[in-house]
């Protein structure tokens, strides 16, 4: 059964899965998060590999697809490095214990937990481009964002960014950024805070997500400046 809230199910664009996003190189896919639905995100989106994951909380909306990474394993015979937070760590290690571990040669580890840096970089040809992994509240747990090449923001769940680092988030061609629904969150942006943080950084270009069935894709956009749009499964960005 599928509830709609608000939102009207002949607009395809309200059929929404629960928060990855994934990062396309010319070398290397990179998965950020691994939501319940990756599986069906994987095989509509046509995804044959997968080189690496990053984590950006230790929710199970964005971990509790990480057995679905097993068939890229069984694929390559090659652990898929994964980089967590020391909260998302333990919280992996203490649930999914069986994909770090060999428990045999019939089930050996799948999965490589690293530390989550900083500062990461990955292969585009033979340029690099970097990840700066920037940490935020999200209720009453961290969360982490990441920001690509500085100019691409991606901040899934949030309640507060710290002033301290306001100065990351200048010049950015796209902001994608949490708005839950109208109302407060305490865990969330909402509408009002997402588009007070947008005014603040002045994007190019923002994208909402993580919206709830109560925001309807057509009714959220009217409300919007042009410069701003809701998120919609599959939607790709080129920077």
């Amino acid at each position: 059964m599928v509830f709609f809230g608000n939102c009207d199910p002949k607009n395809k664009k309200n059929y929404r899965t629960r928060c990855s996003a994934l990062i396309k190189t010319s070398s290397e896919n990179i998965l950020i998060d691994t939501s319940p639905d990756l599986r069906q995100q994987l095989l509509r989106h046509k995804i044959k590999k997968i080189n690496k994951v990053l984590y950006s909380h230790m929710h199970g909306d964005q971990t509790h697809g990480i057995n679905d990474l097993r068939s890229f394993y069984i694929n390559s015979r090659k652990q898929i490095n994964v980089y967590a937070d020391k909260f998302t760590s333990k919280y992996l290690k203490h649930n999914f214990s069986y994909i770090f571990n060999n428990f045999s040669k019939e089930y050996p580890a799948t999965l490589k937990l690293n530390k989550l840096q900083k500062n990461f970089f990955i292969k585009n040809n033979n340029k690099k481009i970097k990840i700066k992994s920037i940490e935020v509240e999200h209720g009453k747990v961290k969360s982490n964002c990441f920001i690509i090449n500085q100019k691409l923001a991606y901040i899934s769940d949030v309640s507060k960014i710290y002033n301290k680092d306001y100065k990351y988030f200048k010049n950015l061609k796209y902001l994608v950024v949490d708005c839950l629904w109208y109302n407060f969150h305490p865990s969330h942006f909402n509408v009002d805070t997402s588009l007070s943080i947008i005014k603040k950084f002045k994007p190019k270009k923002a994208i909402l997500t993580n919206l709830s069935p109560v925001l309807d894709y057509k009714v959220l956009k009217k409300l919007l400046p042009k410069n701003v749009y809701p998120a919609h499964d599959g939607l790709t960005l080129v920077l």
